[in-house]
């Protein structure tokens, strides 16, 4: 299973994680039949197929118990929607002044390393420090779960065994590469440290940003933004592209004239919302002008989310790749427009 994928099935529009979720009564069934230990023995056995050291599958195995607390998450997550929510007033509250000030903040702070990121990985630094900002808030929250309890309880519970023991073993490979069980604390889901990575992502793509031999993305800002840089890298960043710029519409334009016809094999009800692919130039002689530099031959898409009348965008390839980091417009175009902001 790619990140991408493990990242869709995990993270959901932010809006929605604002939920009061009652307390759960003694856990239900789950879709497994054998007892939590019975599970974890399990678990063992595939961590040493795997090449996992015997003194760190008793040291994260040891003594955990499911948590009620992260079922009652997992099976409150709400729905799909018929009619997403309006995209402005998310807009306005997640991208408001004192988080673009922080981000400013932020950015002047590590300016002297930036340009070094910037450089090696291709992907300008306002847009690592909007995703920084709307993960944990430039660090001030990454979550105060026990990843180990939260992963074994999820892959136990059976729903999506494959992907949560998957990432639980790989928990496992982060304590054999010397990330003390202690730090190991995260979201419900698994998702960890300043970017919120999940387990098998930082194996593939923590990297040492200061040079002290360590990917730390609990506590080092180099790390954190080198690491974020080199997931969109990864992830199939175009440099020298904006993720999207403002456009204008002549009068009576109709996006949904231009609707897709294509069938996202990932993502797809939110890549349905885009609109086909043209060049910037041929969205120009259509009357579709762009509101920032964008070369002509740059192909986008076109996204009206509120409806005719409403603020338009041309998307490029490079939003994508935001997207890939959590599928939701909601989310992916709260970071492009904090980036803009930030580097102003």
């Amino acid at each position: 299973m790619t990140f991408r994928s493990i990242l869709r099935s995990l993270r959901f529009p932010s809006f929605a994680l604002a939920l009061v979720v009652a307390p759960m009564p003694a856990m239900q069934a789950c879709a497994q039949t054998e007892s939590f230990p019975a599970y974890l023995q399990q678990v063992a056995t595939h961590a040493r197929a795997q090449g996992v050291s015997e003194g760190t599958i008793t040291n994260v195995l040891t003594g955990l118990t499911p948590n009620d607390r992260v079922i009652a998450l997992d099976t409150a997550q709400p729905g799909r929607q018929v009619a997403p929510p309006a995209l402005a007033p998310y807009i306005s509250q997640h991208v408001g002044s004192s988080i673009i000030a922080r981000g400013r903040t932020r950015y002047a702070s590590l300016s002297s390393i930036v340009p070094q990121v910037e450089r090696r990985y291709g992907v300008p630094g306002p847009i690592l420090f909007a995703i920084w900002g709307h993960e944990t808030n430039f660090g001030s929250y990454t979550g105060d779960f026990d990843l180990a309890r939260s992963l074994a309880t999820l892959a136990w519970e059976g729903r999506r065994r494959a992907l949560f023991e998957g990432e639980l073993i790989a928990l496992m490979k982060m304590v054999d590469r010397g990330v003390p069980r202690s730090q190991l604390k995260g979201s419900w889901a698994g998702a960890f440290g300043y970017p919120q990575f999940l387990p098998s992502v930082y194996l593939r793509l923590a990297v040492d940003g200061d040079g002290d031999g360590r990917a730390d993305i609990f506590t080092s800002s180099a790390d954190t933004i080198a690491s974020i840089a080199n997931y969109f890298r990864d992830a199939g960043w175009r440099p020298g592209q904006p993720w999207g710029v403002r456009a204008s519409l002549p009068s009576g334009f109709t996006v949904d004239s231009y609707a897709t016809k294509l069938s996202a094999p990932s993502c797809d009800r939110v890549h349905a919302r885009h609109s086909q692919w043209k060049t910037v130039s041929q969205w120009r002689a259509l009357g579709v002008t762009a509101q920032a530099p964008i070369g002509g031959n740059v192909l986008a898409s076109l996204f009206q989310p509120d409806g005719p009348g409403t603020p338009a965008w041309l998307l490029t390839g490079n939003y994508r790749v935001i997207l890939q980091y959590n599928c939701s417009n909601y989310y992916a175009m709260s970071v492009g427009l904090l980036a803009d902001e930030i580097s102003r």
